[in-house]
């Protein structure tokens, strides 16, 4: 007895590239030789990371995926990811050359993240947004926020007090 096999058993591998921003995450998917297969657009948050990751999966094996701004607006998405088994990198925004030619473009902003994250190009670790870092990073916001609170208190009341009519001033006099 004869097996019959599929005519097309190739899988093809794909990888991802994400342009963030504080409502919506644009995503491009790739081909290995760099094609694109398809842009689309997604709202930031749980169920627009799983319709993103679903949608990146649909081309193909995904083997990586490339964020922009993994510390930003790209902090949930990247958390999400991370809990999913997906390779990630941190991509640069593209190079400014790509940026003038084809003007700002959310979807061209995927794609070079997509083909930055494939070459390897302006990549990194993605920020994890958690352990001694993070609690280091949010006690400096804290301080920060204080001193500049302190400043701003004392200009007030100095401004109080050189704009106070003289009959309000205390009197020195014994």
């Amino acid at each position: 007895m004869a097996s019959i096999t599929p005519q097309d058993t190739t899988v093809i591998e794909v990888a991802g590239g994400v342009d963030t921003h504080q409502d919506t995450h644009t995503a491009a998917v790739i081909d290995l030789v760099g094609r694109v297969l398809g842009t689309a657009q997604f709202p930031a948050g749980t169920a627009g990371y799983i319709a993103l990751l679903a949608w990146m999966r649909s081309f193909g094996t995904l083997l990586l995926i490339g964020i922009e701004g993994t510390g930003a607006y790209g902090a949930g998405l990247t958390r999400h990811l991370q809990d999913a088994p997906v390779k990630l990198v941190e991509v640069d925004r593209p190079n400014r050359k790509t940026r003038r030619f084809q003007a700002k473009s959310d979807p061209i902003d995927a794609v070079e993240a997509a083909k930055a994250a494939l070459a390897g190009t302006r990549t990194g670790a993605p920020k994890q947004r958690d352990g001694r870092v993070e609690a280091l990073r949010n006690l400096r916001i804290a301080r920060r926020s204080a001193i500049q609170h302190r400043a701003d208190t004392q200009r007030q009341i100095k401004a109080l007090i050189v704009t106070a009519p003289t009959s309000c001033a205390p009197s020195y006099a014994a």
